[in-house]
């Protein structure tokens, strides 16, 4: 995979060719004094379970692992906290309004869109709703289903970020 950094040739403010490698994070204008640092970006993931044991799975709807189990979730936009961001996501995917989250643990993470390697850090998120909850899929979501959290394989998840996510919420999550 290709480093974001890598897609820079030239300053974005000066527009000079000496926009080199500064650290593994940044490139610094030898010209101008610019320098760009590639942070990670904020995204999410919601473990969402009903009072029957049952979690929502999406279908994904587009690429990348397009037709794979996921998640709901996505990035936090800018301007918007990383609860508003999740909310916001599930409501977009699924049309449920959380109410109740709460944070289980995070993952970084690489995500390739357009032909670039996204860095981002995963934040997961456990959200309770009743057992009558009812979700349709929109957006990024080609389906959603509600499955018995036992027969949750992460082998079925199509991204590794939301595999491993989902191996972890197999080992430590509780759910009463």
């Amino acid at each position: 995979m290709k480093h974001p950094l890598d897609m820079f040739a030239y300053c974005p403010i000066c527009g000079s060719k000496q926009f080199v490698t500064n650290n593994f994070k940044s490139k610094h204008c030898k010209d101008c004094g610019f320098t760009y640092y590639a942070n990670v970006c904020a995204a999410t993931a919601a473990f969402i379970v009903n009072d029957r044991g049952e979690i929502l799975v999406v279908r994904r709807g587009k690429e990348p692992a397009k037709g794979t189990l996921d998640l709901p979730g996505g990035f936090v936009d800018m301007d918007e906290t990383v609860e508003e961001g999740m909310r916001r996501e599930i409501l977009e995917e699924t049309g449920i309004h959380a109410t109740k989250m709460e944070y289980l643990f995070s993952f970084p993470n690489q995500y390739l869109y357009s032909g670039i390697t996204v860095h981002t850090i995963d934040m997961d998120f456990l959200v309770r709703v009743p057992a009558e909850t009812r979700a349709r899929a929109a957006d990024d979501a080609a389906e959603c289903m509600w499955i018995p959290i036992r027969h949750l394989h992460p082998k079925e998840f199509g991204l590794t970020s939301i595999r491993r996510a989902v191996e972890r919420f197999l080992e430590v999550a509780r759910i009463e």
